[in-house]
């Protein structure tokens, strides 16, 4: 983006090479990143369902993508959805062909029996694993990439990215392997325009996540509440803060606990926000545009698409605030239900306008029903707030091994023995 505004509280690194010539800024990032790879190992850890491997359009230019780049260690693919050893195999192989001179490739069987044993011994020892999807598949990969101590720094990405391309890798993963700046933490942003429809996608956070963040943010300064207050102001600064796209050092990612639900990104922005101080964590413009498959409202299914998704996101914050001594009962969610609908209609307002400077389509009339949709959400998510004790994230690695000291052979032997 041709802009340059700074919000003073993390750093945001823009997309200026976009002004002159991307092709030298490429090449001139991948030298850089080849360099730093001399003295460090960089992973990335691929989160991908079984039946992603049958839409080649996307997945297919993902790895041929990564194919170009020199400066990968390892990928390690944290398969999700393969129920049988056959659907497995197959997605050995279709990955398999990342592995070249210099990078090892690994497929994390997280429905296979010999990772299941883990998951069993941890539940053995009280140690709550979660439940299936993508946030358990995530955190179980993560804890094998620490077994295998060889990762400096580790880039996490999705397999359903439309327009990946190789400097959208490189771009995530520079600003915390660059030796000569001290971020420890990087998350992605980008622009979600349909080339096809001309309009705005990424619902989730345009209507829901932005205004929701800055009503609780009005409510807690109105309470006097600055510690929550400015916990929400922090979530504000990130410009998506549901983009999939992030890279960490590897001891910060042992210390976070993830969400093992749809509030795996939000939960992972708080992890941060505790373990961190602001100039270590950086957010980076990856590319011009960016498409992936898009989820369906679902209104009236909490259990799927966008209705699933904000659910868990205003669980997650929920408990947050029960956790750090803000009461929450029915008159609360009440007030915060008319805050939110008051602030996201003003962010209806703000889009439609930036539409139509832009020419693109906007369908206010939608996105206002869309907003009503969220409301009523958020007194779904405080329902089953109030029957889940425990949250919904797992323990960090270095808090599981004080339990299961163990745990990071069983695990590696598991993997290694499911990849040979």
């Amino acid at each position: 983006m041709s802009e340059f505004h700074q919000e003073g509280y993390i750093t945001t690194i823009h997309g200026f090479y976009d002004l002159f010539d991307p092709e030298e800024h490429l090449a001139r990032l991948e030298k850089k990143l080849e360099e730093f790879s001399k003295h460090m190992c960089i992973s990335l850890l691929l989160p991908s369902l079984y039946d992603e491997i049958h839409a080649p359009q996307v997945l297919e230019n993902i790895i041929d993508q990564i194919n170009r780049v020199n400066y990968l260690c390892s990928v390690v693919v944290a398969l999700g959805g393969a129920k049988e050893e056959k659907e497995f195999r197959e997605a050995k192989a279709y990955f398999g062909r990342l592995k070249k001179e210099n990078r090892d490739v690994k497929v994390v069987w997280v429905e296979g029996p010999r990772v299941r044993q883990v998951f069993e011994k941890l539940q053995e020892q009280k140690i709550p694993t979660g439940v299936p999807g993508k946030g358990q598949s995530v955190w179980i990969t993560l804890g094998y990439l620490f077994a295998a101590e060889v990762s400096d720094v580790i880039a996490l990405h999705d397999c359903d990215i439309v327009t990946y391309d190789r400097l959208l890798l490189g771009r995530l993963i520079e600003p915390t392997a660059n030796p000569n700046n001290d971020f420890e933490f990087c998350k992605g942003y980008y622009a979600r325009i349909s080339p096809t429809d001309m309009e705005m996608k990424g619902r989730t956070t345009r209507l829901f996540v932005a205004p929701f963040a800055e009503s609780l943010a009005i409510i807690m300064h109105e309470r006097h509440h600055h510690v929550l207050e400015q916990f929400f102001r922090y979530h504000r600064t990130f410009r998506y803060p549901l983009a999939g796209e992030f890279s960490f050092l590897t001891r910060l990612a042992r210390a976070i606990n993830i969400a093992y639900d749809w509030g795996l990104e939000v939960s992972t922005l708080s992890e941060v926000y505790t373990r961190l101080t602001p100039k270590k964590i950086a957010q980076i413009d990856l590319c011009k545009n960016y498409d992936h498959k898009h989820q369906e409202l679902s209104e009236k299914d909490a259990n799927r698409g966008l209705h699933r998704m904000v659910v868990d996101i205003a669980k997650f914050y929920l408990n947050y605030i029960r956790s750090h001594g803000m009461p929450v009962d029915d008159a609360f969610i009440d007030m915060l239900q008319q805050t939110y609908y008051s602030t996201a209609i003003s962010f209806v307002k703000s889009y439609s306008d930036d539409a139509e400077s832009n020419d693109l389509a906007y369908d206010r009339h939608q996105e206002e029903l869309t907003v009503r949709y969220f409301r009523d959400f958020i007194a779904t998510a405080w329902k089953q707030a109030r029957k889940e004790k425990e949250g919904t994230q797992i323990t960090s690695w270095n808090r599981v091994i004080y339990s299961a000291p163990d745990i990071y052979d069983d695990l590696l032997k598991a993997v290694e023995r499911d990849n040979e």
